[in-house]
């Protein structure tokens, strides 16, 4: 209870700063060290830029999605950035609501002329890690772990698999998913759960795909000594040596491109928009081999001119 009023007189503050940028993060909230957090720092790369304030709430439940997005809109707060899927009701009715004023969603379609809707080819980068974890495992198989059951999230599987098997034919895939709710993305012991399951499998590479859930996945990882995949900001540093790179979904260019001006329609970011990627730094630069390195590039200059085609699940809710 302290917490959700808290969250409600924080928006009520916000809110009264007027005509600025506006971003609504999901459940999880801008320090969950992935979804959020990249979208924080879009938000920041515009605040830096511009020496101008923007406007920010992290919700604390279902309800108040839509609650900070018509109290945003109503002090003229302009554009109106929902972080994530679940937001999309909430951000449709309040841009139909304020048809004058200018919004935003990330990971859904809403078509209306004074939204811009952000969607992903996720599956593109999870190709990239897919390929990654089957050249570093020494078992054969390989594991991934996703959040809510949704073809948002086998979209990522998908790809992933694709990926794995690219690189190695006789590669086996063991997945699980944390639940069917929005819960799902914030249930780290059930990450974990999933994750040791699978290791007594014979799995030695997981890949998470599943919000601050995956704390509890890459934590197992660790503890077991194999490695696992972040997701969505590069999470390579949160356990140096077993974090075998992350799949860099790129939220923070969609907050970034909406606070510099909203373009209704839909963007599209992929691979070859820099949207999506596996990440490389000194916390991983020992684990990917330069044969690795060069393996993946290469698939990934594939993918971007077009030569390696790369399911989409969503496109007929298949993998095939």
């Amino acid at each position: 209870m302290k917490r959700v009023l808290l969250a409600a007189a924080t928006l009520a503050a916000a809110a009264t700063a007027g005509a600025q940028p506006a971003v609504i993060y999901e459940l999880g909230a801008k320090n969950d060290k992935s979804f959020g957090e990249a979208a924080w720092r879009g938000a920041q790369q515009w605040q830096k830029e511009t020496g101008k304030p923007y406007l920010e709430f992290e919700i604390a439940n279902a309800a108040q999605r839509e609650q900070a997005a018509r109290r945003f809109a109503e002090r003229g707060a302009d554009p109106v950035v929902g972080i994530g899927f679940p937001q999309a009701s909430a951000i449709e009715k309040v841009a139909r609501d304020f048809p004058k004023q200018r919004f935003a969603i990330v990971d859904m379609v809403i078509k209306l002329p004074n939204v811009q809707s952000f969607v992903y080819r996720e599956h593109e980068g999870s190709f990239l890690v897919g390929m990654l974890a089957a050249m570093a495992s020494k078992s054969g198989k390989v594991g991934f772990v996703g959040g809510q059951d949704i073809p948002l999230v086998r979209k990522f599987l998908c790809g992933y698999e694709q990926g794995a098997k690219y690189a190695n034919p006789k590669v086996q895939l063991l997945s699980a998913m944390t639940g069917t709710t929005n819960a799902a993305w914030t249930d780290p012991p059930r990450g974990a759960e999933l994750t040791k399951a699978q290791i007594a499998q014979g799995v030695d590479v997981v890949f998470s795909a599943a919000g601050t859930t995956g704390f509890g996945i890459m934590q197992a990882a660790k503890d077991a000594g194999i490695y696992a995949i972040g997701v969505d900001s590069n999470q390579n540093h949160l356990h140096p040596g077993t974090m075998l790179t992350s799949m860099v979904k790129r939220v923070d260019l969609a907050v970034y491109q909406a606070f510099k001006g909203v373009q209704p329609g839909v963007t599209v970011l992929g691979l070859k928009e820099g949207g999506v990627d596996y990440a490389l730094d000194e916390y991983n630069a020992k684990l990917i081999t330069p044969a690795m390195k060069a393996r993946v590039d290469q698939a990934k200059a594939d993918i971007v001119a077009g030569r390696l085609k790369v399911i989409d699940y969503t496109a007929a809710n298949a993998c095939r």
